[in-house]
């Protein structure tokens, strides 16, 4: 009976070590969401990563936040609060049914904002999502954003119309929205190629990965996004925004072209615009080092 007890005891101890180590446990963790609800049954992905000041990047068409690995690996070790949001319909982010035009983005990217009490960002948007952080600056007149950070932004106007013969051809683009109905992979695997100044720039396996990232997206969200677009014209906007901005665009891009920040230079007032020689639209790649160090010296 001794011994039995002896070991009885024993247990119930050697438990309530274990039971006591794992209660005391430092959380590993930072505790921050990787989703957030930003209307009732749809939650947005979101990368968080650092501590400092805060930027915050959205991604392009139709890609995800995974789009910025490699300036949440650079920025979140120099001293910034990256935070990258997928869209709603992209990504790892929820894709319901409804609308995918650039009030709902923009909504969207508010409540994101608010519930992180997030304030005195810098806020990034490449091609699409340039058109994005546009939108969104002017329709909340800045809150929670210091700081505008354009990357081969299609804007001010994706599509070609009355004073703006440099957009993309009415034909062109129709063509492009029937391509997200109809031979979508074959889309997705040629946009690696299509984004960089010339073949090379970026490696087979990073086109293989923009291709994969592209098919997360919901074909849908994939469409009327486009379609969003095609009818959004911001030039009216431009006059509205009174904060820093920095406009950064591949001199060799083909899918919006340089003209596109030279037009937004002209219309933005207080903007910096930042040339990248050697890259067409995919300069967060292209030059890589480039744009993480401008982005950081931007921000600060």
């Amino acid at each position: 009976m001794k011994n039995s007890a002896l070991v009885i005891v024993m247990l119930v101890s050697l438990f309530a070590g274990n039971f006591m180590a794992q209660t005391q446990r430092t959380p590993a963790s930072a505790g921050r969401a990787e989703y957030i609800e930003v209307e009732k049954g749809v939650r947005l992905h979101v990368t968080d990563l650092g501590e400092g000041q805060p930027i915050v990047l959205i991604h392009g068409w139709p890609l995800s936040d995974e789009m910025y690995e490699y300036q949440y690996q650079y920025l979140s070790r120099k001293g910034f609060r990256v935070i990258g949001i997928t869209l709603r319909g992209f990504g790892k982010s929820d894709k319901p049914y409804g609308r995918y035009d650039f009030d709902v983005f923009s909504d969207d990217i508010k409540v994101v904002l608010d519930k992180l009490k997030i304030e005195n960002a810098t806020l990034g948007g490449f091609s699409m999502g340039g058109a994005v952080v546009l939108h969104y600056v002017t329709k909340y007149n800045s809150a929670h954003v210091a700081k505008l950070a354009l990357f081969g932004a299609a804007a001010p106007s994706w599509s070609q119309r009355d004073g703006f013969p440099n957009g993309v051809p009415a034909d062109a683009a129709n063509n492009l929205i029937k391509a997200t109905m109809t031979d979508r992979q074959n889309l997705a695997a040629g946009l690696g190629a299509a984004f960089q100044a010339k073949e090379g720039n970026i490696s087979k396996n990073t086109e293989r990965w923009i291709e994969r990232i592209s098919l997360d997206a919901s074909p849908y969200a994939t469409t009327e996004s486009i379609r969003s677009l095609r009818d959004l014209d911001l030039r009216s906007q431009l006059s509205k925004i009174n904060i820093p901005v920095a406009i950064f665009h591949g001199v060799q891009d083909k899918s919006c072209p340089f003209v596109w920040a030279e037009d937004l230079h002209k219309g933005i007032k207080n903007s910096q615009l930042i040339r990248f020689e050697n890259s067409g639209h995919a300069l967060f790649l292209e030059e890589v080092d480039k744009f993480n160090t401008e982005l950081e010296k931007f921000a600060k």
